[in-house]
């Protein structure tokens, strides 16, 4: 079952279309990326599907419900967490204030948003550091942080933005096995990322966009065959 459906969406900014008539489905329980080079209307996907923009054409439902144009604290409340492609954590706040925040979207109470911040940081390895001012974090841990905001917030499907740019390898691998437990634990995952070898080793299905224009699904395995894709794609990834 498809617990994410998008249906021809397009969006347009001054006449450029920047998304042209673009579908895709998102299977309960998986993990799937979406690929393709700078600019190809990945992250303007993204901000249809939470809500930041509303299509211009075509459709977005949430395990049967449709949620295009709706406002972006009504779909995270539905089941959409996402985290963002620049990491802007509140500074000010501590580490576990910031996931509280989060958590405070689905809690019915501070103290029970403040259980779940420190259940979520320790899934995230950031236990020990609840109490640091966000803003003293270092660069792979800020990129945990994202992602324990977005948890927090306890959605069905879990978008993520380019969580492991700037990682080094240890970093990404480490990244790479706290999502997949996440999604052992049955979280359904829809991620943009330009790390190919997570990317493969975390996705059951790929989709390819370019010029806004879906143009390969499939596999990991297929993907990295097809000759669209590493024409536009992964042979410039290659080099």
């Amino acid at each position: 079952m498809a617990l994410l459906e998008v249906s021809g969406i397009s969006k347009s900014f001054s006449g450029l279309k920047a998304v042209q008539n673009v579908s895709f489905e998102v299977p309960e329980g998986k993990i799937v990326g979406l690929i393709g080079p700078n600019g190809a209307g990945k992250t303007t996907c993204f901000n249809m599907i939470a809500g930041v923009y509303k299509p211009d054409t075509g459709t977005v439902m949430l395990n049967g419900a449709r949620i295009d144009g709706r406002r972006p604290d009504e779909i995270c409340k539905a089941g959409i967490g996402r985290t963002f492609q620049i990491v802007k954590p509140f500074a000010g706040l501590s580490v576990l204030d910031n996931v509280v925040v989060g958590a405070l979207n689905a809690a019915a109470s501070v103290s029970e948003a403040r259980q779940k911040a420190d259940e979520v940081l320790e899934i995230l390895g950031l236990a020990s550091k609840r109490l640091q001012a966000a803003s003293t974090l270092t660069l792979p841990d800020r990129k945990r942080l994202e992602v324990a905001r977005a948890l927090a917030t306890r959605p069905k499907l879990l978008l993520l933005d380019e969580v492991m740019a700037g990682l080094r390898p240890t970093e990404i691998d480490q990244m790479v096995r706290v999502l997949l437990d996440l999604n052992k634990r049955g979280l359904t995952i829809l991620l943009i990322e330009h790390v190919m070898r997570a990317v493969m080793a975390l996705s059951g299905n790929v989709i390819v966009l370019h010029h806004g224009e879906l143009i390969s699904r499939g596999t990991p395995d297929q993907i990295a065959k097809d000759p669209k894709v590493l024409e536009c794609y992964l042979g410039e990834e290659a080099l």
